[in-house]
């Protein structure tokens, strides 16, 4: 199947990425400043970029990657497929990045900036996410609304999975192959539950890798050695939510 094809090139992609950020660790402190501000913004956007203009031609034409066949696929081999796991595994990522902190495997960057870098990430790809769809309107292949383009679900998965990534890849590429892994899963459980086409799933990846990039790229460690009496802990109950806390002194 093609969209088996495209998933593998999907995850592919995303590990290679990671593996050359952990293999940047070996490099001297003076090389790594050299080579980091010239290519930061192009390997910041060279990725999603490409996820992005692939999913916008699949919305728009069929020449390439023929949204109608792979749904026709999808419809003759698993027409009854239906599943709620997308809805928790695209939050996984940041269950496993505090969980780790709290049992001792620390990662990249202490909870303060490591909570604000999710929280702009989070920022950056919901204005995207549902700018395009208030601005595209394309309809749902179950045809319930018109909110189709692009995959909400798959930007917050590959979101999620950048931010995992970012944080714990120099210390191991699995980390990243298994967040990866499981961002690709929830961009496969949107086309096999009906609710979006391979164009959806492609954009709203290349949103979610983006947003966090962005993220990283521009954040300044403001918060990096203040003492700060406020908490905020993303958890998942009914919904994606945040506890927020303030000790006063």
């Amino acid at each position: 199947m093609k969209f088996l094809v495209l998933v593998v090139l999907l995850a592919t992609s995303q590990v290679t990425i990671a593996q050359f950020n952990a293999q940047q660790k070996k490099i001297s402190q003076e090389q790594r400043v050299a080579v980091k501000k010239p290519n930061a913004f192009f390997h910041a956007v060279k990725i999603p970029s490409i996820l992005i203009g692939m999913g916008v031609y699949a919305c728009a034409s069929d020449k390439v990657i023929d949204r109608y066949e792979i749904r026709e696929e999808r419809n003759e081999h698993l027409p009854n497929f239906h599943t709620t796991i997308d809805n928790y595994l695209m939050h996984a990522p940041i269950v496993a990045v505090y969980g780790l902190n709290l049992a001792g495997i620390k990662g990249k960057h202490d909870f303060r900036n490591r909570t604000l870098l999710l929280i702009k990430s989070e920022a950056i790809m919901f204005a995207l996410t549902y700018s395009f769809k208030s601005l595209t309107k394309v309809t749902r292949p179950d045809g319930s609304d018109q909110e189709s383009f692009v995959s909400g679900h798959t930007a917050q998965a590959f979101a999620t999975a950048t931010f995992m990534a970012k944080e714990y890849a120099d210390r191991s590429i699995w980390y990243a192959v298994g967040a990866y892994g499981m961002a690709t899963t929830v961009g496969a459980m949107r086309i096999l539950n009906n609710r979006h086409w391979v164009s959806d799933v492609l954009a709203g990846a290349g949103i979610g890798i983006l947003s966090t990039n962005i993220a990283y790229l521009t954040h300044r460690y403001k918060w990096k050695n203040k003492p700060s009496q406020l908490t905020i802990i993303p958890s998942y109950t009914t919904g994606p939510s945040l506890y927020v806390a303030y000790t006063f002194k």
